[in-house]
């Protein structure tokens, strides 16, 4: 049932991608934010209330997570957006591997903390404390008042919008394709962090460390990589191979002491790749665009993670939680090969999928 819950939680990301995007391109986007909190507030507050007065069963959990990744799918490509237009243009990628920190900052420390609330508090306190993570973003919006955006042609259907960018810009393809192998290799780390933490002889509430060592090697890249735009072949190659060739390394070492900081280098690259790859997508595109291509961006990274979780889970089921590892690092390998190719005959330097449209 958790892996049903994981998957309606994360569906409408996937089914809703186009028509998300064209609401974040043909309205205002702080306004759409302030809407999908509010309702996200009445969700995860209302379940919490329903749990205090044990009225929630299995199938109110996981209406809730269906209607909550509506929310999600509607308010992730306005989110993203909404970031090149808080800072110039050249701090766009800083905001970017800000945002990404923060992002997996939070993934690292939510559920550790959602542990400890469960068990000193209670489940609907839980949730409570959660619908109040939501007005903190109201808040925050509240805070950086209105922004100006130039709003998309509403003439254009959702679907046909979306196609007709990548058909304009077939690079951007590239990024997004990076961007769903960066999901995939950092998937067991996040799924599978009990299991490894047993295939280390240790008990399953080590997973935190396991997935903290991943998540600080994350942050640290979050500093180191802020204020650089992934515009070349060399810095999506080296990074990618961090990323996979860390997740391989830490898949195959038996001793921790050694697979720890492989797993902190495999975190860093896993940010750094992502940060390169998101920055470019946001760049890459006009401003009245951003929403449908962070829209596919959250297809790409968020859409595909149910899928990421059924098929790293099925091969550590059959053949152990260590190929697993291995098989789920192959697609960033495989990206880092491609670009070791395309530099073979373009160069190491900045690529042409990298620039931003003129104009």
């Amino acid at each position: 049932m958790l892996g049903v819950l994981n998957f309606s939680q994360f569906l409408p990301i996937l089914v809703l991608a186009p028509w998300a995007g064209g609401a974040s391109d043909r309205f205002n986007r702080r306004n759409l934010l302030f809407v999908t909190q509010s309702v996200a507030i009445v969700l995860s507050g209302g379940l919490g209330l329903l749990a205090r007065l044990h009225l929630a069963p299995t199938s109110v959990v996981i209406a809730d997570a269906v209607a909550l990744g509506i929310v999600s799918a509607f308010s992730a490509p306005a989110q993203q957006a909404l970031i090149p237009s808080l800072v110039s243009k050249d701090e766009v990628p800083t905001a970017v591997a800000l945002n990404s920190m923060t992002f997996n900052l939070a993934r690292a420390v939510g559920p550790a903390a959602a542990a400890l609330t469960v068990k000193y508090l209670g489940i609907p306190a839980a949730f409570g404390i959660n619908a109040l993570s939501y007005a903190i973003f109201i808040a925050a919006l509240v805070y950086i008042g209105h922004q100006e955006q130039e709003l998309a042609d509403r003439s254009v259907g959702h679907v046909r919008a979306s196609i007709d960018i990548l058909r304009r810009r077939p690079q951007l393809v590239v990024f997004l394709v990076i961007v769903a192998a960066v999901g995939f290799a950092s998937d067991p780390v996040n799924t599978l962090a009990p299991a490894w933490a047993n295939a280390f002889g240790r008990e399953d509430t080590f997973a935190g460390f396991i997935i903290g060592a991943f998540g600080a090697g994350a942050v640290t890249a979050g500093f180191v990589v802020a204020g650089r735009v992934g515009g070349s072949r060399r810095r999506m190659f080296s990074t990618l191979l961090l990323l996979g060739g860390g997740m391989v390394a830490f898949s195959v070492t038996p001793w921790l002491p050694l697979a720890l900081p492989i797993l902190f280098v495999a975190g860093f690259g896993y940010l750094a790749s992502n940060t390169h790859a998101t920055s470019r997508l946001q760049l890459g595109v006009e401003p009245s665009e951003r929403g449908r291509i962070m829209a596919l961006w959250s297809v790409a990274f968020l859409g595909l993670r149910p899928f990421a979780s059924l098929v790293d889970g099925a091969i550590a089921g059959v053949f152990g939680v260590r190929v697993a590892g291995v098989v789920l690092a192959l697609p960033a390998l495989g990206c880092a090969v491609w670009m070791a190719l395309r530099a073979r005959t373009r160069g190491w330097g900045p690529s042409r999928e990298a620039l931003p449209p003129e104009g």
